[in-house]
């Protein structure tokens, strides 16, 4: 982009070299008008700058050295500046270039501004790349300047060969920068495995898949559908992971999954859905809200509800929860909009699939989104919002990323958090549901899901995934999708003698997320006149009313009830210990005590109870310390790319890109999918 200007930001150093060109030719045959005329040229450049109040500091450089050359070579009457124009020159843009490094500020930024909608000039990238072509401008003119002092041969040819160097380098490396620092890391494991769907033998598979939670089923549902032979081992007696049911006496609860993103007309899942031919409203039904904050009731049924609500409780920002919404709405379908692939992709896999140029382009394409990704949340609720019980309310949800608002990019809680307040969560009616219609979709298209299979070992040699070991039995095959936790992945499965020492140390690096305690209650009372889901904020707790979406939930007149909180997977006892059956019993009791205060007589209309720990959850899913969303959320963590060191073994799970919840792992299974069908797939 221009930015309305004729002359590219980088192109324009060639112009800023127009008074300095001048003052070396003349100067070089002895002219002292060398000295006036550049000065004279130096102010034209700078007169606009000076209307604009924007600086070149190469053009600002300019004026003050040679009005410092006029001053002493006409008033004083010294011939320095034409005798060693050369040498004086560039030692000057040598101090020049040098302080705009030592201050952070690139003398190329400016310039590179032209070229740039100012979403740009924000982002790390822009001022390392401006930052390494101006070190660069710095050797060329330190190189320059001990040419002209120690008077080398060719001192003039080599000079200028430098200078065109810097200049052709100004112009190419911003437009290449970007996509090399982007994928650089990624190329290292970017290796490519041609499946041959030839018939193979009973025991081989074109890919392999360890663990059947929705990133696994998500990616073998999608390569059943094109043709690909399937195995999915479970280690547990049915699939879904985290996505997955239980009964109890004639009532039915989710294990994990109460309010589900990604379910509008571009959602991931949708996508999903439409690929395998399945209807939304057979296994998801929109969620009714409330949130209870400083004792009042906000009902959040759709975005108006809820701006209405949040506008009547703050009538102070009125206007700026109006603007909020609106820009995040924009943000959010930037993020959305042409997903050839259905899912929006990393950087890395932009370069990959579309070219350099599309990673170039996408701040232009997705100005209001690339926004949102180069601050905080809380930066971002900071620029509407003043009232701090406001920015608290719209941190309710935060939870389902397990962060700090400070410590949050604003694009994760757009997608994971302001995404439910635009369009809406759902609640799966039955997880378990959801979980075997991609089970049975895998099945009926010829793959396999076997579960009480638990994997022990994922067979490597030479670097090479060759397939995997459950018990005696040995399964074959090139590509193996590992679904499952990378600590558990590369540390049990794979071994840390198949793996470079760093790497290794990188994974055990990397800190859990929260996990939570559940109690699940069937009770005899009728709660259909309360929403499914309450977020009591003023406790730090959820309720969520399974029933009230989907009454098969429930006996008639009864409802099935879960209560959910935060909770630290150290501070509960080894379990089967009497310590731990006490804690967890004290912790469901003062959860329901709480929840009492929302459903009076709640503890008296008990018919079934049961709960689960962080440590349940650790045993019946394999996720170390039962963390919600597998690796820490925050700003700072780097999660392991989908392909890994080793040749052939994927990663498709809340371990990687984009992170945990079920929107973000099915777009994790779409994109594995997409990688072992090498991006050639019919849209």
């Amino acid at each position: 982009m221009k930015d309305g200007r004729k002359i590219p930001g980088m192109l324009y150093i060639l112009v800023s070299f127009i008074p300095w060109v001048v003052y070396w030719v003349m100067c070089g045959t002895g002219n002292r008008l060398g000295v006036i005329i550049p000065l004279a040229i130096s102010l034209i450049l700078l007169a606009p700058q000076i209307r604009k109040r924007d600086f070149n500091m190469m053009d600002v450089t300019s004026v003050l050295y040679f009005s410092m050359a006029t001053v002493a070579t006409f008033i004083l009457n010294l011939s320095m500046f034409v005798e060693k124009s050369g040498f004086l020159g560039y030692l000057a843009l040598s101090l020049m270039a040098l302080l705009s490094l030592a201050i952070k500020r690139p003398y190329t930024l400016q310039v590179a501004k032209r070229d740039y909608p100012e979403i740009y000039w924000r982002e790390k990238s822009f001022l390392t790349i401006n930052s390494i072509i101006t070190a660069v401008w710095t050797t060329i003119f330190v190189a320059s300047a001990i040419m002209f002092l120690t008077d080398m041969p060719f001192t003039m040819i080599l000079s200028n060969t430098l200078i065109a160097f810097g200049i052709a380098l100004s112009a190419v490396f911003p437009l290449k920068a970007p996509a090399y620092f982007a994928s650089k890391d990624f190329k290292k494991y970017d290796w490519r495995i041609k499946v041959d769907k030839k018939l193979k033998g009973e025991d081989e598979y074109d890919v392999i898949i360890v663990g059947s939670g929705i990133a696994g089923l998500t990616c073998g549902a999608l390569l059943s559908k094109r043709g690909y032979k399937v195995l999915v081992l479970e280690q547990h007696y049915q699939v879904g992971g985290y996505c997955s049911s239980f009964r109890r006496d004639g009532f039915v609860f989710n294990t994990g999954v109460e309010n589900v993103s990604g379910l509008w007309e571009k959602g991931p899942i949708t996508y999903l859905l439409k690929e395998l031919g399945l209807e939304r409203n057979e296994f998801f039904v929109k969620n009714r809200m409330r949130y209870i904050f400083r004792g009042r009731e906000i009902n959040a049924n759709d975005l108006e509800e809820f701006i209405k609500a949040l506008s009547d409780m703050f009538p102070e920002e009125k206007e700026g929860i109006r603007a909020f919404f609106d820009e995040a709405k924009k943000a959010y379908e930037e993020c959305y909009k042409d997903l050839v692939y259905g899912v929006p992709l990393p950087a890395e896999l932009i370069v990959k699939v579309f070219g350099a140029k599309k990673l170039l382009d996408y701040p232009r394409e997705h100005p209001h989104f690339y926004d949102w990704m180069n601050k905080t949340y809380k930066q971002k609720l900071d620029e509407f919002f003043s009232d701090e019980g406001l920015k608290t309310l719209l941190c309710a949800l935060l939870g389902y990323l397990g962060t700090e608002p400070e410590k949050t990019s604003a694009s994760s809680a757009l997608t994971a958090v302001v995404s439910y307040y635009l369009y809406g969560g759902y609640f799966p009616r039955e997880a378990q549901k959801f979980s075997n219609a991609l089970k049975d979709f895998i099945e009926d298209k010829g793959g396999k899901v076997l579960t009480n299979h638990k994997v022990d070992k994922i067979l490597v040699e030479n670097g090479e995934v060759k397939g995997v070991k459950v018990g005696n039995k040995v399964f074959r095959s090139s590509i193996v999708v590992a679904n499952a936790n990378a600590k558990t992945t590369f540390l049990e499965l794979v071994g840390e003698e198949h793996l470079d020492k760093i790497f290794v140390e990188y994974i055990k690096s990397l800190k859990m997320s929260p996990s939570c305690f559940m109690v699940f209650l069937g009770v005899d009372m009728d709660l259909s006149g309360y929403p499914t889901i309450v977020e009591n904020l003023d406790e730090g707790y959820s309720i969520a009313i399974n029933s009230n979406a989907d009454p098969s939930l429930a006996p008639r007149g009864m409802a099935s009830v879960t209560i959910l909180t935060p909770a630290n997977y150290h501070d509960f006892p080894e379990r089967w210990t009497k310590e731990y059956s006490e804690k967890k019993k004290e912790f469901a009791e003062t959860l329901i005590k709480k929840a009492e205060r929302v459903i009076p007589n709640l503890s008296e209309r008990i018919i079934v109870q049961d709960a689960a720990t962080p440590k349940t959850f650790e045993r019946y899913t394999s996720m170390p310390e039962g963390a919600i969303y597998a690796f820490d959320q925050s700003i700072g963590t780097k999660r392991p790319y989908f392909k890994t060191p080793v040749k052939g073994l994927y990663l498709a799970s809340a371990s990687t890109f984009p992170g945990g919840g079920i929107e973000a792992v099915v777009i994790s299974g779409i994109i594995c999918s997409n990688d072992i069908c090498d991006w050639k797939i019919k849209q």
